[in-house]
């Protein structure tokens, strides 16, 4: 059991470690056109809602078992910040101490996608808010 679990945490690492890289690594965003929004509504129903539910609020199948709960987009500080490439970051590495994992093997277009179409779920009070850490 010792043996598997060093094993399983060396993989994490090396895949949090390959996030990383690729979070820092991204040129230029693209522009959040109505195609990129609606492609990130279709990655974030594919991949996304199984945890933070339709409408962004935690609620989803899986989210209500998890602890800690994942981020209630309507009402919860984003722990990274709501700039794009924050959440493009939190996209691709997850957060650290939460259940949220990063989804580096998405492409690069999914990704900015999925991050453009959860901006746009945000209420304008938590648009371009700093992270809360």
């Amino acid at each position: 059991m010792t043996r598997h679990f060093q094993q399983l945490s060396a993989a994490l690492l090396l895949s949090a470690a390959a996030a990383i890289s690729l979070a820092a690594d991204v040129a230029k965003p693209p522009k959040p056109t109505k195609e990129l929004l609606d492609k990130g509504k279709a990655v974030y129903t594919v991949n996304c809602v199984l945890c933070h539910g339709e409408k962004g609020d935690g609620n989803g199948p899986a989210g209500v078992a998890l602890n800690p709960k994942p981020r209630d987009f309507n009402k919860d500080p984003f722990k990274q910040g709501t700039q794009p490439a924050d959440v493009f970051k939190t996209v691709t590495a997850g957060v650290a101490g939460t259940t949220m994992v990063g989804w580096p093997q998405l492409s690069e277009e999914d990704r900015w996608a999925v991050t453009y179409y959860v901006l746009e779920m945000l209420p304008k009070d938590k648009k371009k808010a700093p992270a809360k850490r």
